[in-house]
């Protein structure tokens, strides 16, 4: 695989528009940051009054939004900031960026006209106030509709056959529910929205002065999209609303030129023309921007089938590359960001380093020392001793609050069929800990496997605030049996989106598609996009005891499942 070059004067900036800030990102041609800002919209933008960058309305059947005009507002202070870091805007080649995925945005009628005769002598939050149809936006926190994720899996078909479809059965956050909950309840908004955006794609609309095309990866977070055809579905449209094919507008590859940058942003050439606010360079091209967990995939250099990140944070987060997905009722596929025809598979758990720090604070003397001495006491396969600890109502498996412990008898055994389980109270400490850490590793092997990930994975790349912890790296190479590495550089979001940004501008500089690996290849060992190997495999002999004890997890959280959870 050639190598491709970068002009070695320019710049690539990303941005990352998640739930708490903005983010922005700089990369040189040797894929090393630069510059970097962030504004953090509760400190730095107080008079929105949001709380986590959100309003939470619990009696509204759990309806979370965010206020559109906030990110008008934060984008122009971000900017401002980065001038004020004496970023030469006039170097940037190229700017993409990430938004949460499954959040959604209302145009009103008539905002085209606004978006493509921008002031710059104003700011944006001021030349939008009447621009949205729906003033604050849904986002991925929302879960206000139940009744219309059930309506549109039932007109398609049921839950299965709209994960085969789109890539996922639907959810309560993603922007197709949310979509048919306005037009039942608000018909009136809906008719007056004349083009519905997803976080990233108005975000980059900003950047262009015109709407921009939903890229193909952030698209099939909507329960809309056919995965495979990679067009709007139109089974899927018609269980959501009607005429909702012409508000979304026409889908495009994540690595696409959405537009060159508006003119609001770009330098004044003469002393004649009107003042401009960040002088880029008018050539600047804006590459489609998509969501922060695939950005986050291309920040982590993940690019051939079988890598594999694990996100160790308040929730766990585990994406990889697979070349031929399975859609299940559990996880999600979306289209490779950083390819043209693979696959992104990805789960999210909701019991994460809260409930870690909760087994911790009640079996480990709330001592991390002591819990990962408990870790590395404890033997592989916890003498067939497995858990299921759920702290937070969990979403995979769908299961409430609670504990359930088993253990398996005639271990030895080389067959699942012969493991038999016995339910008991509670383990010995050490055990409780082991428990709670194989747990949640064997889970997400199973359902990564059951997604279409191979096995073992290439490698995978741990990220969070756990993978500093080595005793949970350890064991996560043991029942994965492969290499885990950690990175150096945290916002895996924004500096994707400044290498996509890149990756962009090579292939519409070439004029053909650019393997993403050609502008990094080289460049690994010294740049912001390193990664460290933290722990190397473990044997493969171990994995694949682990892999019957995984099994046998799987059968009893199918029956947990059945007796506890959502079908």
């Amino acid at each position: 695989m050639d190598s491709f070059s970068l002009p070695p004067d320019s710049l690539f900036l990303g941005f990352d528009c998640s739930t708490q800030s903005l983010k922005a990102t700089v990369l040189d041609s040797g894929l090393n940051v630069v510059k970097s800002e962030q504004i953090r919209f509760d400190s730095d933008l107080p008079h929105y009054n949001t709380k986590d960058g959100v309003f939470r309305y619990p009696s509204n059947n759990g309806r979370i939004v965010s206020p559109t005009l906030m990110w008008l507002e934060a984008l122009d202070l971000v900017l401002e900031r980065l001038s004020k870091l004496s970023l030469d805007f006039g170097r940037i080649a190229a700017v993409s960026g990430s938004g949460q995925q499954h959040g959604s945005v209302y145009w009103k009628k008539g905002s085209s006209t606004i978006l493509s005769s921008l002031d710059p002598k104003r700011a944006l939050v001021d030349q939008f106030g009447n621009a949205f149809s729906v003033k604050e936006s849904p986002i991925w926190m929302d879960s206000s509709t139940t009744v219309q994720c059930r309506e549109i899996e039932d007109a398609v078909g049921g839950a299965l056959e709209l994960s085969r479809i789109t890539g996922s059965r639907a959810h309560e956050r993603y922007a197709g529910p949310q979509i048919r909950k306005i037009f039942q309840t608000l018909p009136e908004v809906y008719h007056d929205t004349e083009r519905i955006s997803v976080i990233s794609t108005f975000m980059a609309s900003l950047f262009i002065g015109s709407y921009a095309c939903i890229d193909q990866t952030d698209g099939a977070g909507m329960n809309l999209m056919d995965i495979k055809q990679r067009v709007w579905s139109r089974i899927a449209l018609e269980a959501t609303a009607p005429g909702l094919e012409e508000k979304l507008g026409k889908l495009a590859p994540a690595h696409a030129i959405a537009g060159h940058i508006a003119p609001y942003y770009v330098k004044r050439l003469t002393l004649y023309q009107s003042p401009c606010r960040y002088n880029f360079n008018e050539n600047c091209l804006v590459v489609q921007w998509s969501g922060d967990n695939p950005n986050s995939l291309a920040g982590l250099t993940l690019s051939i089938p079988g890598d594999l990140a694990i996100s160790l944070g308040t929730s766990d987060t585990v994406f990889g590359i697979a070349s031929d997905p399975q859609p299940q009722l559990e996880g999600h596929v979306f289209p490779n960001p950083v390819d043209t025809g693979g696959y992104m598979v990805m789960l999210v758990y909701k019991n994460g380093s809260l409930t870690r720090e909760d087994v911790r604070n009640r079996y480990a003397e709330k001592s991390w020392e002591v819990f990962n001495n408990f870790l590395e006491q404890t033997p592989p396969l916890n003498g067939g001793k497995i858990g299921f600890y759920y702290k937070e109502h969990e979403i995979l498996p769908p299961l409430p609050v609670g504990c359930h412990r088993y253990v398996i008898q005639n271990f030895s055994s080389n067959t699942v069929e012969a493991l038999d389980e016995k339910e008991v109270e509670e383990f010995d400490p050490p055990s409780e800990v082991r428990a709670l850490i194989e747990g949640q590793f064997l889970s997400m092997r199973a359902h990564t496997e059951r997604l279409g990930m191979p096995s073992p994975p290439k490698r995978i790349i741990a990220t969070g605030g756990a993978s500093a912890n080595k005793s949970i790296l350890s064991l996560m190479s043991s029942i994965f049996g492969c290499d885990v590495y950690t990175v150096q550089k945290p916002d895996s979001a924004s500096l994707g989106a400044a290498l996509r940004a890149a990756h962009g501008w090579a292939c519409s500089t070439k004029g053909s598609f650019v393997p993403i690996p050609c502008l990094y290849q080289d460049k690994l060992e010294n740049s912001s996009l390193t990664c460290k190997l933290a722990v190397p495999a473990g044997t493969s002999q171990l994995a694949s005891k682990y892999a019957l004890l995984m099994k046998k997890r799987i059968e009893i959280e199918n029956n947990l499942v059945k007796k506890f959870g959502r079908c």
